[in-house]
Protein backbone atom coordinates (compact mmCIF):
# COMPACT_ATOMS: atom_id res chain seq x y z
CA UNK A 1 0.00 0.00 0.00
CA UNK A 2 2.97 2.30 0.55
CA UNK A 3 3.25 3.00 -3.20
CA UNK A 4 -0.25 4.53 -3.38
CA UNK A 5 0.04 6.67 -0.23
CA UNK A 6 1.14 9.87 -2.03
CA UNK A 7 -2.09 9.94 -4.08
CA UNK A 8 -4.23 9.03 -1.06
CA UNK A 9 -2.63 11.75 1.07
CA UNK A 10 -3.19 14.32 -1.70
CA UNK A 11 -6.88 13.44 -2.16
CA UNK A 12 -7.39 13.40 1.60
CA UNK A 13 -5.65 16.78 2.08
CA UNK A 14 -7.87 18.27 -0.64
CA UNK A 15 -10.96 16.95 1.16
CA UNK A 16 -11.81 14.62 -1.72
CA UNK A 17 -13.40 11.26 -0.89
CA UNK A 18 -11.93 8.21 -2.60
CA UNK A 19 -12.68 4.50 -2.79
CA UNK A 20 -10.11 2.24 -1.18
CA UNK A 21 -10.01 -1.47 -2.05
CA UNK A 22 -7.86 -3.76 0.08
CA UNK A 23 -7.22 -7.50 -0.30
CA UNK A 24 -8.29 -8.99 3.03
CA UNK A 25 -7.83 -12.69 2.25
CA UNK A 26 -6.48 -14.98 -0.45
CA UNK A 27 -6.92 -18.61 -1.35
CA UNK A 28 -4.78 -20.91 -3.47
CA UNK A 29 -2.68 -19.15 -6.11
CA UNK A 30 -3.41 -15.42 -5.87
CA UNK A 31 -1.50 -12.71 -7.73
CA UNK A 32 -1.22 -10.36 -4.72
CA UNK A 33 -1.39 -10.98 -0.99
CA UNK A 34 -3.43 -9.51 1.84
CA UNK A 35 -2.83 -5.78 2.16
CA UNK A 36 -2.52 -5.16 -1.58
CA UNK A 37 -4.52 -2.04 -2.32
CA UNK A 38 -6.08 -0.04 -5.11
CA UNK A 39 -7.79 3.34 -4.86
CA UNK A 40 -10.21 5.17 -7.11
CA UNK A 41 -10.00 8.94 -6.84
CA UNK A 42 -12.70 11.57 -7.14
CA UNK A 43 -12.19 11.97 -10.89
CA UNK A 44 -11.95 8.24 -11.59
CA UNK A 45 -8.16 8.11 -11.31
CA UNK A 46 -6.80 4.71 -10.29
CA UNK A 47 -3.67 3.96 -8.28
CA UNK A 48 -2.44 0.56 -7.12
CA UNK A 49 -3.59 -2.96 -7.88
CA UNK A 50 -5.36 -5.78 -6.08
CA UNK A 51 -4.80 -8.56 -8.60
CA UNK A 52 -2.32 -7.52 -11.25
CA UNK A 53 -5.10 -6.72 -13.72
CA UNK A 54 -7.54 -9.65 -13.53
CA UNK A 55 -10.34 -7.97 -11.57
CA UNK A 56 -9.39 -4.28 -11.48
CA UNK A 57 -12.29 -3.28 -13.76
CA UNK A 58 -14.83 -4.86 -11.43
CA UNK A 59 -13.12 -3.36 -8.37
CA UNK A 60 -13.22 0.05 -10.07
CA UNK A 61 -17.00 -0.29 -10.49
CA UNK A 62 -17.40 -1.40 -6.86
CA UNK A 63 -15.40 1.63 -5.70
CA UNK A 64 -17.60 3.98 -7.75
CA UNK A 65 -20.71 2.39 -6.17
CA UNK A 66 -19.21 2.79 -2.69
CA UNK A 67 -18.43 6.45 -3.38
CA UNK A 68 -22.01 6.99 -4.59
CA UNK A 69 -23.82 5.38 -1.65
CA UNK A 70 -21.24 5.20 1.16
CA UNK A 71 -21.85 1.51 1.88
CA UNK A 72 -18.72 -0.65 2.07
CA UNK A 73 -18.59 -3.84 0.02
CA UNK A 74 -16.85 -7.14 0.72
CA UNK A 75 -16.50 -9.15 -2.50
CA UNK A 76 -14.78 -12.41 -3.36
CA UNK A 77 -13.32 -13.01 -6.79
CA UNK A 78 -12.31 -16.49 -7.94
CA UNK A 79 -12.35 -18.80 -10.92
CA UNK A 80 -15.23 -21.07 -11.82
CA UNK A 81 -15.49 -23.47 -14.77
CA UNK A 82 -19.27 -22.95 -14.63
CA UNK A 83 -18.94 -19.27 -15.42
CA UNK A 84 -15.75 -18.93 -17.45
CA UNK A 85 -16.68 -15.49 -18.77
CA UNK A 86 -17.36 -13.92 -15.37
CA UNK A 87 -14.85 -11.55 -13.83
CA UNK A 88 -12.36 -13.65 -11.94
CA UNK A 89 -8.83 -14.88 -11.48
CA UNK A 90 -7.57 -17.05 -14.30
CA UNK A 91 -4.74 -18.29 -12.06
CA UNK A 92 -7.23 -20.46 -10.17
CA UNK A 93 -6.93 -18.49 -6.96
CA UNK A 94 -9.38 -16.47 -4.93
CA UNK A 95 -9.18 -13.05 -3.32
CA UNK A 96 -11.59 -11.24 -1.03
CA UNK A 97 -11.52 -7.47 -1.32
CA UNK A 98 -12.95 -4.87 1.05
CA UNK A 99 -13.95 -1.69 -0.77
CA UNK A 100 -14.82 1.35 1.32
CA UNK A 101 -15.02 5.10 1.00
CA UNK A 102 -12.44 7.27 2.74
CA UNK A 103 -12.93 10.98 3.40
CA UNK A 104 -11.85 13.53 6.00
CA UNK A 105 -15.48 13.71 7.17
CA UNK A 106 -15.65 10.03 8.07
CA UNK A 107 -12.02 9.01 8.63
CA UNK A 108 -10.26 11.63 10.74
CA UNK A 109 -7.57 9.14 11.77
CA UNK A 110 -6.50 8.63 8.15
CA UNK A 111 -4.88 12.09 8.21
CA UNK A 112 -2.36 10.77 10.75
CA UNK A 113 -0.92 8.21 8.30
CA UNK A 114 2.81 8.97 8.12
CA UNK A 115 4.68 10.13 5.05
CA UNK A 116 5.58 7.02 3.00
CA UNK A 117 9.15 8.27 2.55
CA UNK A 118 9.68 8.36 6.32
CA UNK A 119 9.47 4.56 6.49
CA UNK A 120 7.56 4.82 9.75
CA UNK A 121 5.38 1.86 10.61
CA UNK A 122 1.64 2.42 10.70
CA UNK A 123 -1.48 0.31 10.77
CA UNK A 124 -4.99 1.27 9.75
CA UNK A 125 -7.64 -1.17 10.91
CA UNK A 126 -11.13 -1.63 9.57
CA UNK A 127 -13.95 -3.73 11.00
CA UNK A 128 -15.28 -5.95 8.24
CA UNK A 129 -19.01 -5.87 7.51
Amino acid sequence: MREILPALRCWYAEGEPFGLATVVSVGRSAPRGPGAAMAVGPGGEVVGSVSGGCVEGAVFELAREVLADGAARLHTFGYSDDDAFAVGLTCGGEITVLVRAVSPDTDAVFGAVPDPDARDAAALTTSLP
